[in-house]
């Protein structure tokens, strides 16, 4: 379930979202703000990840979990 939000977009917005409604792009305009939104939450989350990477180097704690697995690896 969820919960019921009231939101003020400008027209033009509204314009262009009931648009891709017509179009079929979504169901309806809460499909696709959710849908916008889950996007956006994704890509935050792909930054975050990819900002820890960048700090955290190349090498993490699992590698040599990995590599330890690979060498045992049925053939």
């Amino acid at each position: 379930m969820g919960k019921r939000m009231v939101m003020w977009l400008p027209d033009s917005v509204v314009a262009w979202l009931d648009r891709r409604v017509a179009s079929g792009e979504a169901a309806n305009r809460a499909a696709f703000v959710t849908a916008a939104l889950e996007r956006e939450m994704r890509r935050r989350a792909a930054e975050h990840d990819a900002k820890t990477l960048r700090e955290a180097g190349p090498e993490d704690d699992l590698d040599d979990l990995v590599e330890w697995t690979a060498a045992r690896e049925p053939r």
